[in-house]
């Protein structure tokens, strides 16, 4: 953070940069600088590395750039030049412009353009730091005590009330697309929730309108200070809650209004939990309800801005730079990361919307010594998923948890649903496609557990909207099925692997069809999965790629019929191109519609560099994530097992599991032992199997026409009726 002390003359040089100084003393009469524009180089880190030339204009005080001369309309980024830290290096020509949120990197070709324009970035700041200390505030300051803080704030900047009405329109547009998530939801939570997601928005607004009238400078920016008391105090006194609550309320349901007039209104202490909003805004740690919330708002400026101009996540010019034109793609990207940031973080501050899902495993994992080298040497030519492997090995998760993984960003299937372009349709069915890899970054690691024959696995979640289930169908060769079910989609798949050991790595390579309907267009689409390869899997830290082709196939009885093919690119030496994925969605005559880019454990974007849209992006990983098997907050909740659950589940459920429930808490030895009881226990079924020449049928899922597995839709009517406690089921451990 760089804090300007306006009056202060500052010159150092460090290396052979040369800080430039800032505004000695008020003046009231500096000469307005002349408009200085041009071509310049700005530097980028990925994609395209190195410099590029970017059309600048540089006008009272403000630097905005553009891809070209003509390009004007499409501006890349802005740059108010007097709130920037400024530095230079006559050698190179560069010129850097710290923005605190983000640095940029600009260089001149010749020396005479290099002069030209440090003197007029040094006229254009000098003059724009005039403008801002001479600037009054909004709303003059009445009381002595008042006036003597405004004397204290004197060099603030304040901002104007276009700032808050650009916010309300944010808002606006946001609540246009909660129709997304909303159909999510099963239809009587739809009210309580919108009123929660409405309560946290405007309280994010409100507390954002509070620090533009005047409460806080423009670095004491939301996600990194909290105002004080006394400036609290200070907003009340004024009464600029009364001004926003009534724009504000423009923007509510009608059925939220008077709930949202209460909570806000200035004359009232509103209760979040158990404390006063005065007390929480002031004291509130960080993951507090506006900084959850800014997570969305400011989605657009943190992918413009970033730590460096370098940083592709940064670069305006990149193709991240029209994401914030399209709010219901970001939301859409957004819904499993922020929408429930709103939902578990913002909304359980309410006590009305509470949810209580852990967010950490019970232990971290133990790390013991395994010679796998002599485990693998042993058994040279085997097939490996049949070979017994040491629990220390293992995650606490089992395969058919793993195939839940895979529909965690399902928000993409909503959207894909609610989209009547059949090529668009594609891109999110694509993007879904490539989401589903994106927990195994951090996973190399660890293997999941095998299930066991008759195992199964269910996962209801009305935040998602969807309910899912899995079985262990066949055990030689090991099958899982899967069926997930919600009101816009149904995904099924049946998976089994095959193991090459390479000697330094090893191959896995799945077999199996995934199968995607949306009955809403009589759409169908299928898919196969690529080649996944374990590195240093012997000796050295462990890492996974994932190479080959997805095809996705659409069928269709009415509209248009699209075709999609995803390559994941396979590492080059010095770990170039890595996790790379390149696409194309074509139409019925091959001509191509859309092309994507991205990589598969980050985000897939939609066009081409560098005005492509972000369609999908991999959500934050939680704190000390590495110590905690690499775990993504998804997969944490996907063993709990709650009180009220227990007497739901079927006795075969994978979270009844004992070995997987000891490797969780970190119990290795008792995991170990209960581990070889559970596969003695197997092996002992499938003998009586054999010798009564019984064959094993799935109780959930049965043999579909093409050879596939596919759910028999008894899962949860007996679940509902009569129950699983009144069922019998094999004793699996």
């Amino acid at each position: 953070t760089h804090t300007h002390t306006y009056g202060a003359q500052v010159r150092e040089k460090i290396d052979s940069w040369e800080l430039v100084e800032d505004l000695q003393g008020l003046t009231g009469n500096i000469q307005k600088p002349e408009k200085q524009e041009g071509l310049l180089l700005k530097k980028r880190k990925w994609p395209m590395k190195g410099w590029h030339k970017r059309y600048f204009l540089l006008e009272r005080g403000i630097l905005t750039y553009a891809k070209t001369g003509t390009d004007k309309g499409r501006l890349r980024g802005r740059i108010d030049v007097g709130l920037s830290v400024m530095a230079m290096k006559k050698k190179s020509m560069c010129i850097d412009l710290d923005t605190e949120d983000s640095i940029y990197h600009l260089k001149a070709k010749t020396r005479d353009l290099f002069e030209e324009w440090v003197t007029q970035l040094r006229h254009h700041r000098t003059f724009r730091q005039n403008e801002i200390t001479m600037e009054p505030p909004e709303r003059p300051l009445q009381s002595d005590p008042t006036a003597n803080r405004r004397e204290k704030l004197n060099t603030v900047t304040f901002l104007d009330l276009s700032e808050c009405e650009s916010a309300l329109l944010e808002l606006n547009l946001l609540l246009k697309n909660m129709e997304v998530l909303h159909r999510t939801f099963s239809a009587p939570a739809i009210n309580l929730l919108q009123v929660g997601l409405f309560a946290c928005i405007s309280l994010y607004l409100w507390i954002k309108y509070v620090f533009m009238f005047g409460l806080c400078s423009v670095h004491f920016t939301l996600h990194r200070k909290r105002p004080s008391q006394e400036h609290i105090g200070l907003y009340q006194r004024e009464g600029i809650g009364n001004k926003f609550v009534y724009m504000l309320s423009c923007y509510w349901p009608k059925s939220t209004k008077p709930i949202m007039t209460q909570m806000f209104s200035t004359d009232q202490e509103v209760l979040v939990g158990s404390r006063p909003l005065r007390q929480q805004v002031s004291s509130e740690s960080r993951g507090s309800i506006p900084e959850s919330l800014s997570e969305f708002f400011d989605a657009k400026e943190y992918l413009l801005s970033g730590s460096s101009s370098e940083n592709e996540a940064s670069d305006d010019d990149s193709y991240v730079s029209d994401v914030s034109d399209n709010t219901s793609v970001e939301f859409c990207r957004n819904e499993n990361g922020v929408a429930k940031e709103i939902l578990s973080k913002a909304l359980s501050k309410f006590t009305f919307m509470k949810l209580t899902r852990r967010d950490r495993l019970p232990s971290t994992r133990m790390n013991e010594s395994v010679n796998l080298w002599s485990i693998l040497c042993s058994n040279i030519g085997k097939d490996l998923s049949k070979v017994a492997m040491p629990v220390q090995l293992n995650e606490p998760l089992n395969t058919l948890q793993r195939l839940c993984e895979e529909v965690e960003y399902c928000h993409l299937l909503d959207t894909a649903a609610n989209t009547h372009d059949p090529h668009m349709r594609m891109v999110y069915i694509a993007a879904f496609a490539v989401s589903a890899y994106a927990c195994s970054f951090t996973r190399a690691g660890g293997k999941p557990f095998n299930p066991i024959l008759g195992e199964t696995y269910e996962c209801l979640r009305p935040d998602k909207g969807f309910h899912f289930i899995a079985e262990q169908v066949s055990h030689h060769p090991p099958v899982s099925a899967c069926h997930c079910e919600s009101k816009t989609y149904t995904f099924w798949q049946d998976v089994r692997w095959k193991n090459k050991f390479w000697g330094k790595s090893m191959e896995i390579v799945p077999m199996g069809v995934t199968h995607l309907e949306l009955p809403g267009f009589a759409d169908r689409y299928e898919w196969s999965k690529v080649t996944s390869c374990i590195h240093n899997i012997l000796s050295g830290q462990r890492w996974i790629e994932h190479y080959g082709e997805i095809s996705v196939k659409h069928s269709t009885t009415m509209g248009d019929v699209s075709l999609c093919k995803v390559t994941f690119l396979k590492s080059r030496s010095g770990g170039l191109n890595a996790n790379e994925v390149e696409g194309m969605v074509t139409d019925s005559n091959g001509c191509v519609i859309h092309s994507l880019f991205g990589k598969w454990n980050e985000a897939l974007y939609l066009g081409k560099p560098p005005s492509a849209t972000c369609i999908w992006r991999a959500n934050p990983m939680p704190e000390d994530h590495e110590q905690y098997y690499g775990f993504t907050q998804f997969a944490i909740e996907l063993n709990e097992l709650e009180e009220g659950l227990k007497p739901l589940l079927p006795l075969t459920d994978t979270r009844f599991r004992p070995d997987q429930r000891l490797l969780e808490e970190g119990d290795i030895a008792g995991a170990e032992e209960q581990k070889e009881r559970i596969e003695v226990l197997q092996r002992e079924r499938r003998r009586v199997l054999q010798e009564n020449n019984i064959t094993h049928s799935p109780r959930f899922f049965k043999r579909a026409e093409d050879d596939s597995w596919v759910s028999n839709g008894t899962y949860w009517d007996l679940r509902k009726d009569p129950g699983f406690s009144k069922l019998e089921f094999p004793v699996l451990w």
